[in-house]
């Protein structure tokens, strides 16, 4: 079992004491963007640095053969972070010896798992490549960027970085921010780095907060998330997706004019997609039993056509 990261201070990249400007914040978004680095074409951004090496390491990775799942249930009760709930209806009970039902699901919020296309936010008009929102997004749906260049689905490396557990609590409280140094001592205390084509979780213990506590309230409590000053750590790993167990910002943001720059800079700029609400505590567990913090991970959204996002069951299979 891992040891806890001794209690100490520790240097920032982007001082704790405040966030950029308005105007740093924009400078970082050009700096970071990764428009026409794949093509003038292209609608993958960071999954682009899935190669066939990299799934075949995915695969090396398992063990134990053990399959976890990191998605919460799908929920159909209304509550602060679930207005949208999921509506269930039976449609079918009869004498035909068959069951059937109905869903309608919100793609987004701060309850479900799911993951966002890269058509999902945008920035003073353009999404992720430079493609124009009033061109490219119509009543129909998005014509670039959706959810459905996801259809063959995702399998890579997965890292967990259990933040909790290296500041030796049993989750973060909301609004506190993760900087990128708690990244880095938690990939040295977790003995792992985060490289190339990884998909990075980055567990807050919000599951086990609310298990604890009863659901949360991210408006109105705020959510523990990670800290602007972690965008650029972000782009030099080159990863090709993150997961969170909130939304990956730090909400409040303290920004006015992009009050989700994790969200925005990393899937407009960098062309990372996002994997909201997920529930890391049986996977946690998991890897602080077995010592080890890589598995495999698999993630394959609804394929639907010009969609902002999919419902999703991500799994890490140890």
């Amino acid at each position: 079992m891992w040891e806890r990261e001794p209690n100490r201070k520790r240097k920032t990249a982007m001082t704790q004491e405040r966030n950029p400007t308005e105007a740093e914040l924009e400078e970082l978004f050009v700096e970071l963007r990764n428009w026409g680095k794949w093509g003038p074409d292209d609608q993958l951004g960071a999954l682009n640095y899935l190669t066939p090496a990299k799934i075949a390491e995915a695969g090396s990775l398992v063990r134990a053969g053990r399959t976890i799942s990191v998605a919460q249930p799908l929920s159909t009760k209304a509550s602060a972070d679930n207005p949208l709930p999921v509506t269930h209806l039976m449609c079918q009970v009869s004498d035909l010896e068959m069951t059937a039902d109905y869903f309608t699901i919100y793609n987004h919020g701060m309850a479900m798992t799911h993951i966002d296309a890269l058509c999902h936010m945008h920035r003073k008009g353009k999404m992720y490549n430079g493609y124009s929102l009033t061109d490219e997004v119509k009543s129909e749906g998005a014509r670039v960027c959706s959810i459905d260049a996801l259809k063959n689905g995702v399998i890579t490396k997965g890292v967990l970085l259990d933040i909790p557990r290296l500041k030796g609590v049993r989750w973060l409280e909301p609004k506190a921010a993760i900087y990128p140094e708690d990244l880095e001592a938690a990939e040295a205390r977790q003995k792992v780095r985060v490289g190339p084509g990884d998909a990075l979780l980055v567990r807050t213990g919000r599951g086990g907060r609310n298990q604890e506590l009863g659901g949360g309230d991210a408006v109105g409590e705020g959510l523990a998330g990670l800290h602007t000053s972690c965008l650029r750590w972000l782009s030099e790993r080159k990863i090709a997706l993150m997961g969170s167990d909130g939304v990956s910002d730090l909400i409040p943001s303290g920004h006015a004019t992009m009050p989700f720059p994790i969200h925005t800079i990393s899937i407009v700029a960098i062309g990372i997609h996002l994997i909201d609400n997920c529930d890391f505590e049986e996977l946690a567990n998991a890897c602080e039993s077995m010592a080890r913090a890589e598995f495999m991970f698999a993630l394959a959204p609804l394929i639907l056509k010009g969609g902002t996002g999919s419902p999703v069951n991500p799994l890490a299979v140890l």
